[in-house]
């Protein structure tokens, strides 16, 4: 075999073909394995930008073997390994010259179609430079052919409207200059080793032994070796009374972490946690022969190794002001804050600071990712923000005004804290309930909760407390005949509940969700009254709760939000004072799936605001992509749609027909390939629901769960839809089936097959029953991260069989998401719906089968 490094522009140049063969797996890469490399590109472009000039980031490996020369004259290579790699940057060059096209750049958009994606003057399958497996082609030539159904539903659609999405984002604040710099590194600052197989070699046995390797060292295990190996005659005593308690007290991964910390506190805001080994080994050459220097380096190490203890462990800090602002972030999660804390722990520790400087500087850092929670900024880049700063803060400031400073402007003068007016709106309209993880909006609540100073403060340690709407999610006919009573004209009930159901004001904290259900505000108001929480009291003492209650208490809890998350230096003008909810509508339409559509009111909902100003944004504003996908609530084309002015012309029904929308007679596209707003959010990354997800309970909690369960579905559904629901419940017990509840108020139940013993056990579920509303949710968005379902074409074959059932029609353009169907067809076709979660079940255990023999070999 020959390997030589090389980059992606080199690898693909001239007429050549690379096949991914059959026995490789489809695509697979996803948002987060995307969201890496992006980072590592931008980092790039930015240093390009800035006029360094940028070292190559390593990608990886790819593993080619010579394949037969076609009639041609093309030559084809079969890509062993590394078909994940090429796939993704082929999708990325495709948004790009797409991007290109959208803004006139036409010879830039020719020379990328060209000289990277087609082999320009060959026909049929020789036409493309890369030819993946079967399952993913139609998807992949359709980017490469700018098909009206590029970028649908499955990875290779989702990586590509990945990139389109971050293009356009990029674009915007960095113009034409940012973009080539994004295309110089793509195509020749993105290091590849190309490793060719000789003709005649057994390619798949190339394959196994590349993926069947034992585990490797860590960048921590070769740091050690690297410094005991310049220790010759004082490595056994350091090792002993230094490096080996440290090791054992943090473990492998937090060691890992802690040499990763120890070079951004040193100043190395550009430190990868890949490529940890090289920098330090780099920046300890000069004293690589001096014991004595790399024996303080040690001991310093191990000093920054207490001090991350009582990051991750804040109970281990003294002082009880900087104790209780660690234990926040810690609930809050993540490592955003770490090298920002390790920096300040270091200068308490050395007398540069007192410990209240340190708590009011991670005071503002808690506060800067709080509000931006609130207003919906995105977390992209804040870890780079968190890595600059103990660089940029002067040792001898006062931290806490350094961070406070550093927090309000960023390079550029651009204010990215928000301010407390937009704050107080933002708790007015937006989502909160979309917004962030699960932990991080219980937090905000609890910290809210805790702001009503009451004598007998909740444990929060021993309160099993959960988020819950009192306007509830699904209302009944009362709530909507209350709601009538505060519409605006042109407003329907279901508009102004959209409009209200998730902010901020409609929230709030209990551990009586099930109680709480979906009840009158008389009931709701009888629950919260005995409710040891200050905020639930204040709600019980409300009259009613409509409009003007939610907005009331919204403005009153924006009211303490702002005093206990204190906010930016004041007088600093924005740079750049676009609302952020037309970013994020921008991002949303970039995300929909080619064949889907969604309503001005989804989108308002996701945003934060209301279907008419929506309707006039896009109307108003040139060049938002997608548009087009927005119809009304019935479904129709809005007859103020205009296309922007140099775009397309004609029919929009007729493009979204051609990216496979159906519409029925009456023009009405159909509903099955529309996006909710929960379809918008998860499509940007957002958090997953808890309604969504099971909990696993104890024996007591999960009889009571099925007992609610069960008789919500007997007080909401006809008992020919309960008889049939509970015999296919009954089927699944007897396959040795289990079930798993949801927590929130309407008790969702999920059919789960588990595998694995008590210590490493694995959960699997392929649907969710909800008895209130009556819909089955499939649960592919979960899926498509769990084995052996992460596997694009199982997820297909659950849709076909499920489709194979008379009443469920689900749209191939929901394969990444949540589509539903009625209860009623589970109830009604009990027996096929049996067979289907039967071959479920048989694949998920022949697949763990497999994983058992793989992982014990010696033992089978």
């Amino acid at each position: 075999m020959h390997a030589q490094e090389t980059t992606f522009s080199e690898l693909v140049q001239g007429e050549k073909q690379f096949q991914v063969p059959l026995y490789q797996r489809t695509y697979s890469w996803q948002r987060d394995e995307l969201q890496r490399l992006w980072d590592d590109v931008l980092e790039l472009a930015e240093e390009r930008l800035e006029g360094q000039a940028p070292a190559a980031h390593f990608l990886g490996s790819v593993v080619l073997a010579p394949g037969r020369i076609s009639a041609g004259g093309i030559q084809r290579w079969l890509v062993v390994d590394g078909q994940q790699r090429l796939t993704t940057l082929m999708l990325a060059f495709t948004a790009l010259r797409d991007r290109h096209r959208e803004r006139g750049a036409e010879r830039k958009a020719e020379r990328i179609h060209d000289l990277v994606l087609v082999n320009k003057y060959r026909n049929g399958d020789d036409h493309y430079r890369l030819l993946p497996t079967q399952a993913d082609r139609d998807a992949f030539t359709a980017c490469v052919e700018s098909s009206p159904r590029a970028g649908g539903p499955g990875n290779v659609g989702a990586a590509y409207r990945f990139f389109l999405g971050a293009l356009t984002e990029g674009e915007e604040s960095g113009g034409e200059a940012w973009t080539d710099a994004v295309e110089t590194v793509l195509s020749g600052l993105l290091s590849i080793v190309e490793i060719t197989a000789a003709e005649g070699d057994n390619v798949y046995r190339i394959f196994e032994s590349i993926n069947n390797t034992g585990v490797g060292l860590s960048q921590s295990d070769l740091l050690r070796n690297y410094l005991f190996m310049c220790l010759p005659t004082r490595g056994e005593a350091v090792y002993r009374s230094l490096w080996l308690p440290m090791q054992e007290r943090l473990g492998p991964a937090n060691l890992e972490l802690l040499v990763w910390l120890d070079l951004v506190v040193a100043g190395n805001s550009r430190a990868k946690q890949s490529e940890i080994y090289r920098d330090q080994k780099k920046r300890l050459a000069p004293v690589s022969s001096d014991e004595a220097a790399l024996e303080a380096e040690i001991v310093s190490l191990a000093r920054r190794a207490e001090r991350l203890m009582r990051i991750l462990e804040p109970e281990r800090e003294p002082d009880p002001e900087l104790r209780e602002v660690l234990e926040r972030l810690s609930r809050w999660g993540g490592q955003t804050h770490y090298p920002l804390a390790l920096h300040l722990l270091d200068r308490v520790d050395d007398g540069q600071a007192t410990p209240h400087q340190a708590a009011q500087a991670l005071t503002y850092a808690e506060s800067y990712m709080v509000r931006r929670l609130f207003t919906g900024y995105s977390t992209t880049g804040s870890n780079r923000v968190f890595m600059e700063m103990p660089k940029e803060i002067e040792k001898d400031d006062d931290p806490a005004e350094a961070v406070r400073r550093f927090l309000t402007k960023n390079k550029t003068g651009a204010r990215v804290w928000p301010d407390d007016d937009a704050v107080r709106e933002a708790i007015l309209s937006r989502p909160f309930y979309k917004a962030g993880r699960s932990n991080q909006r219980l937090q905000v609540l609890r910290r809210l909760e805790e702001s009503y100073g009451s004598s007998e403060p909740v444990d929060f340690a021993k309160a099993r407390l959960t988020v819950e709407h009192v306007l509830p999610q699904n209302p009944a006919h009362q709530w909507l005949d209350l709601l009538a009573e505060d519409t605006e004209d042109g407003q329907s009930p279901e508009e102004l509940h959209a409009a209200l159901v998730h902010t901020l004001g409609n929230l709030t904290l209990s551990a009586d969700n099930a109680k709480l259900s979906n009840h009158p505000f008389r009931r709701k108001q009888e629950i919260l009254d005995f409710s040891a929480l200050r905020m639930n009291q204040e709600i019980a003492g409300r009259e009613r709760w409509g409009k003007t209650e939610i907005l009331d208490r919204a403005a009153d809890l924006a009211a303490r939000a702002v005093r206990l998350w204190p906010g930016p230096e004041a007088g600093t003008a924005p740079v750049d004072d676009e609302w952020s909810g037309w970013k994020e509508l921008r991002a949303a339409l970039l995300a929909m799936p080619a064949g889907t559509w969604t309503t001005y009111g989804d989108v308002a909902a996701l945003i934060g605001t209301h279907a008419v100003p929506v309707g006039q944004h896009l109307a108003t504003r040139a060049g938002v992509h997608g548009a087009y996908r927005v119809l009304t609530a019935a479904g129709r084309v809005s007859d103020g749609f205009r296309w922007p002015e140099g775009q397309e012309s004609g029919d929009a029904r007729t493009r979204l027909e051609a990216e496979g929308v159906p519409f029925d007679a009456a023009g009405r596209a159909h509903r099955s390939h529309r996006l909710t707003t929960a379809d918008l959010a998860a499509l940007l990354g957002k958090d997953v629901p808890e309604d969504a997800q099971p909990s696993l309970q104890a024996d007591d909690e999960h009889h009571s769960a099925a007992g609610r369960f069960e008789r919500q579905l007997r007080e909401n559904q006809t008992k020919e839809t309960v008889d049939g629901v509970l015999t296919t419940m009954r089927f699944w017990e007897r396959q040795g089936g289990h079930f798993a509840y949801g927590r929130a108020s309407e008790t969702s139940c999920f059919p789960t097959a588990r595998f694995g013993n008590a210590s490493d056990s694995r959960v699997l579920w392929p649907l969710a029953l909800y008895p209130i509303s009556g819909t089955v949710e499939v649960a592919f968005q979960y899926l498509k991260r769990r084995p052996p379902f992460d596997d694009e074409p199982l997820r297909r074959e659950l849709m076909t069989r499920l489709n194979g059932i008379h009443g469920i029609d689900l749209a191939e353009v929901k394969l990444d998401l949540r589509p539903s169907f009625p209860l009623q067809a589970f109830a009604e076709h009990s027996e096929e719906i049996c067979a289907v979660l039967e071959w479920f079940a048989h694949t998920a255990a022949l697949a763990e089968a497999r994983r058992m023999v793989d992982e014990n070999p010696d033992t089978f």
